[in-house]
């Protein structure tokens, strides 16, 4: 199958480097990892043509398979999940307030300037309530279902993990919004620039932390499980998760 006509979210998983190229060409991989590499570089209006060779270039990089990243999708669902609280749950739940506490911080000292993200802490208050809920459910209930082995029932679950996922993106389209995609004005003192670096951060780790779930982990219990429910995850009955 041609490059351009598989899934972002497959390519980022097997090409190392991949989700870089992705980043400057603002491709979603995470959320939108079913999409095919043509349909998410035309949604962006990216140059696929640029997009895929910069993909190849790297394919034909003997030293990619040296650069020691690891493939998570080789892990077991045990291992990944062990990662993913370690490296994203726990460390979302470091940035989000100190994010915060600087967006208030800007806005109350420099919110007359030009370019001040006006919104911001508010927005980002929001966004640490919407995660730590999102996160509090795959720990108490998703996650403890999978290390049991309980895949066929955790499919309603996961659906509404993934549509959770979909706000997150929407979330970090706003943040992107709020501040002319995360790029400080000439002026910006050095919160406001340490501030930005910090959601620069928030976003590369909660787009890898979606893909991980989304593109790995979620989709191999679905297989194992034979396949994803048809149903609207607001009819799960199966747990208080969609609830």
């Amino acid at each position: 199958m041609a490059l351009q006509d598989r899934q972002i979210g497959e390519i980022a998983c097997d090409i190392p480097g991949a989700t870089r190229v992705f980043h400057e060409h603002k491709l979603d991989f995470c959320c939108g990892g079913g999409h095919s590499l043509r349909e998410a570089a035309a949604k962006r209006g990216a140059d696929i043509n640029v997009v895929t060779k910069a993909l190849e270039r790297l394919q034909e990089d003997a030293s990619n398979t040296q650069n020691g990243a690891q493939d998570w999708r080789d892990a077991t669902p045990e291992a990944l999940i062990e990662h993913i609280l370690r490296n994203f749950h726990d460390k979302h739940r470091e940035q989000l307030p100190e994010l915060l506490r600087l967006a208030r911080r800007v806005e109350a000292v420099h919110g007359e300037k030009p370019g001040c993200p006006i919104g911001l802490a508010d927005h980002l208050a929001f966004m640490e309530q919407d995660m730590e809920s999102h996160m509090m459910k795959e720990e108490q209930i998703l996650f403890p279902m999978l290390l049991r082995g309980i895949y066929a029932q955790s499919l309603p679950p996961i659906m509404r993990m993934r549509h959770e996922h979909d706000q997150h993106g929407d979330s970090l389209t706003r943040l992107e919004q709020l501040t002319n995609d995360i790029t400080p004005p000439p002026s910006a003192c050095t919160t406001w620039r340490a501030l930005y670096a910090g959601l620069a951060q928030l976003r590369d780790d909660l787009m890898q932390h979606i893909h991980l779930e989304n593109n790995v982990l979620f989709l191999r219990i679905e297989k194992e499980a034979g396949g994803v429910v048809n149903a609207s995850a607001a009819g799960c009955s199966v747990c208080s998760v969609c609830s």
